[in-house]
């Protein structure tokens, strides 16, 4: 064990894939380590972004919505890691913080749900997602298409669509995996919709004093998925994206380097501006300077969604 007097306290958010991915990180740890099972208590955090569930994320505060509470906890002794779906992190962290560990990281594609593809949807389609890039994505794809507020866990979107709310929803193939919901909607290949940054990645985070548990998680954290999700969050640092700007990207592990596409596209999916680059890993540089070709590519009105 970690601690001789109690157990290693992991913050999570309380939705069902938050807590599956606290459950994914425990066993982790506790196989890493040979621990018993109660050497890690699973604490839950409500977060803002939890709470709030009728605005969009860019409208009431971005991503720091989904880490603000947990980052409280672990500044207040309450914890002494948070997981997090590495998506949801925001691009410039606060020095206190170290993202000591990312686990493998899983499927990265979308999937689409109501519909076997993007054709058969009807004419006019109405499509739910809160994700400005697959919003984007989707009216590239079907300018026809109408773009609806839909946000909640995944169980409520589900059900909004059983509704009959809307026609057709995404949602990452990660989290149906991870919630056993593997069946759900029809993959979109990433040449279709490249994914959002960090996409299908679980990371674990700690105070960067903290050396105990920086070590203690060093024993899980996958270097695949790590260089290429810090690839992918150095391109957005290059953009100084929000969540008010569809941003896509992925690298890809080829040895000792990386492929890195990316590509950002007008709300109304009519101009997308792509890049891509075989980078060495761990060379952030490369990848920012790749997100500052994007925005010298863009027309004037795309780039203002980056300067907001």
């Amino acid at each position: 064990m970690l601690f001789t007097d109690r157990p290693l306290r992991l913050g999570t958010r309380g939705s069902p894939l938050a807590l599956a991915q606290a459950r994914m990180t425990a066993q982790a740890l506790i196989a890493a380590h040979g621990w018993s099972a109660d050497a890690i208590e699973i604490i839950t955090v409500q977060t803002s972004g939890d709470r709030i569930q009728d605005r969009a994320l860019a409208d009431i505060g971005g991503k720091a919505l989904w880490t603000k509470e947990l980052d409280r906890a672990l500044v207040a002794g309450e914890t002494d890691l948070s997981v997090h779906s590495m998506k949801d992190v925001e691009t410039l962290r606060p020095d206190i913080f170290h993202i000591a560990a990312m686990l493998p990281r899983a499927d990265v594609r979308d999937k689409l749900v109501g519909a076997a593809d993007f054709d058969a949807l009807p004419a006019n389609p109405l499509v739910g997602t809160s994700s400005p890039r697959r919003g984007a994505q989707v009216k590239r794809l079907r300018p026809d298409a109408t773009i609806t507020l839909f946000r909640g866990n995944v169980a409520t979107r589900l059900a909004k669509l059983a509704a009959g709310e809307v026609h057709a929803t995404l949602l990452a193939a990660a989290g149906l995996d991870r919630l056993e919901q593997s069946d759900v909607g029809t993959l979109v290949p990433v040449d279709t919709m490249l994914p959002a940054p960090s996409q299908g990645a679980v990371g674990i985070e700690t105070l960067a004093d903290n050396q105990p548990v920086i070590a203690a998680l060093s024993a899980i954290s996958d270097a695949d998925t790590s260089d290429a999700v810090m690839m992918e969050r150095a391109v957005l640092r290059g953009l100084g994206g929000t969540c008010h700007s569809p941003i896509a990207a992925l690298a890809l592990v080829e040895g000792d380097r990386l492929f890195l596409r990316a590509e950002i596209i007008s709300p109304d999916g009519q101009e997308t501006v792509r890049e891509e680059a075989r980078l060495a890993r761990g060379d952030l540089a490369a990848g920012e300077a790749l997100g500052e070709r994007l925005l010298r590519g863009a027309s004037p009105a795309l780039r203002a969604l980056f300067e907001a």
